[in-house]
């Protein structure tokens, strides 16, 4: 019986195709930027016009004192010449892992265009007047989830019902207090050491362009190309 369940599940992953919206753009890695940032805010730019579900959402990977990784997925705040911007409680797992080893790397998939773009690099809080502002900049259902889980996500949890009645009082108070503040909340800022940009080429000829420097290094990225 499992082998028939096993090999049936073979066959739904074996038919299973990447979908496009159409035809793959082209990239020119030679025709790339100096820098990453402006490159990346283009991709970002076209995958949202493709139409691309949740184009601002990414893959975080952490690690701790254990160097066991994990990884979730998490939104992007912004991305300017500081790095690139996303927000946690530093009491959850993510958060104690960033401050036992300040260093992750975050990954973006864009089916419709075909593309991923990986980041890797040192990763600092961005204070807590910032901190405090991107709280504010949110949505009142963000605000109460934030407000809910601080101090506890990635907690055990007790129960179902548990989460529900914090939910709705925390909703309650985003409503009434649409300035208010989880002490827990934290921007971070990931400062890039490594960017790589992946086109998909239909005859799978993929494009892999990275930009890297040395850590510390500010001034200047070196650009090369990687086999796929």
């Amino acid at each position: 019986m499992n082998d028939d369940k096993n090999e049936a599940f073979r066959r739904l992953l074996r038919s299973q195709r990447v979908p496009h919206a159409g035809e793959l753009p082209v990239f020119d890695p030679a025709m790339a930027p100096d820098a990453p940032l402006p490159l990346f805010r283009q991709w970002f730019r076209e995958a949202v016009e493709s139409e691309e579900p949740g184009p601002h959402t990414m893959m975080l990977a952490t690690a701790g004192a254990d160097c066991r990784p994990s990884q979730r997925t998490v939104m992007l705040h912004d991305a300017d010449e500081r790095g690139w911007h996303f927000g946690t409680h530093r009491t959850s797992r993510k958060g104690r892992e960033l401050a036992e080893r300040p260093y992750a790397s975050l990954a973006f998939h864009w089916m419709r265009t075909g593309r991923q773009v990986r980041i890797a690099g040192r990763v600092t809080e961005a204070g807590p007047e910032e901190s405090a502002a991107d709280l504010r900049g949110r949505s009142p259902a963000a605000l109460a989830a934030a407000l809910a889980g601080a101090g506890r996500q990635s907690e055990v949890l007790g129960s179902y019902e548990e989460l529900l009645r914090d939910f709705e009082a925390a909703y309650e108070r985003a409503e009434r207090e649409p300035e208010a503040s989880a002490p827990t909340w934290t921007l971070y800022v990931l400062a890039a050491e490594e960017v790589e940009f992946y086109q998909e080429e239909a005859r799978r000829r993929h494009v892999r362009l990275r930009y890297h420097r040395a850590p510390g290094e500010r001034d200047g990225w070196h650009r090369e190309l990687l086999w796929p």
